[in-house]
């Protein structure tokens, strides 16, 4: 019982004990009623990781590689990935370069034209399997003139 009271006697000087003077008054804000139901997101909060050093560097390559020549998408994803770069990496670094494809497709076909003749189809095929999109490679060739 001794044991007890010294227990409780304990807790009040715990709770008693305060360097604040009792008398100052605790600002609480006035409640305020809403008509409106409280809003709840439909999506989960989704954290996105920061960049890591290896994706930095994977976007530097690419810029770096479309100052000397142009690219496709997929050629630049694969070109980043023989240079040793993650799948990810690359394709992280691709999706957040500067960069205009179809302007890319239009360098790339002019760049072929200046080494060999091509007919109109075949720089499109060959634009495509440089990893042009259709849509990319005729637009490209649409701007040599042919």
């Amino acid at each position: 019982m001794k044991k007890l009271a010294a227990l409780s006697i304990f807790g009040l000087l715990l709770t008693g004990c305060s360097n604040t003077p009792t008398s100052t008054p605790v600002y609480t804000p006035p409640a305020v009623e809403s008509t409106q139901a409280a809003e709840v997101p439909t999506t989960p909060a989704v954290e996105v990781p920061a960049d890591t050093p290896s994706q930095r560097n994977a976007l530097r390559s690419a810029e770096r590689y479309l100052d000397a020549m142009p690219f496709s998408r997929k050629g630049l994803i694969k070109q980043l990935m023989f240079e040793k770069y993650t799948a990810e990496d690359a394709a992280w670094a691709v999706d957040r370069v500067a960069v205009d494809w179809n302007v890319q497709a239009s360098l790339s076909a002019k760049r072929y034209l200046d080494t060999m003749p091509f007919s109109r189809d075949g720089l499109i095929k060959q634009l495509v399997f440089e990893g042009f999109t259709p849509e990319e490679a005729a637009y490209g060739v649409s701007t040599t003139g042919l």
